[in-house]
């Protein structure tokens, strides 16, 4: 047996009802994170893009892991610049205001 609840204002828009279970399901951060990786993707200089990847956004600030310190201290002195300013544009996020680079192992 079913139970119908109805909404005595009417009927509810399908946007409201999408916002809440793609929030409830975790679908909203992972959409996100995917279309983090595919900007980086496609800003990232082609030779660093297998040593360097995302890792996450929060307050503003992108952490990106790479392989190697030389390949960090590359990208953090001569391309975050640039890098920040393609990925603002692209984003239209106005609280994108750093990257900052990680040494990682994967």
């Amino acid at each position: 047996m079913f139970l119908i609840m109805t909404n005595p204002a009417g009927p509810e828009p399908i946007g409201d009802i999408l916002t809440r279970l793609f929030t409830s399901r975790g679908w909203t951060r992972r959409l996100e994170r995917q279309r983090l990786e595919s900007l980086w993707t496609d800003i990232c200089p082609e030779s660093y893009r297998s040593d360097s990847r995302v890792l996450s956004l929060k307050r503003g600030i992108l952490e990106i892991e790479v392989r190697s310190t030389v390949l960090m201290q590359e990208l953090a002195q001569f391309h975050e610049r640039s890098l920040l300013a393609k990925l603002q544009t692209k984003l239209a996020n106005p609280k994108l205001k750093k990257i900052k680079f990680r040494l990682g192992i994967w």
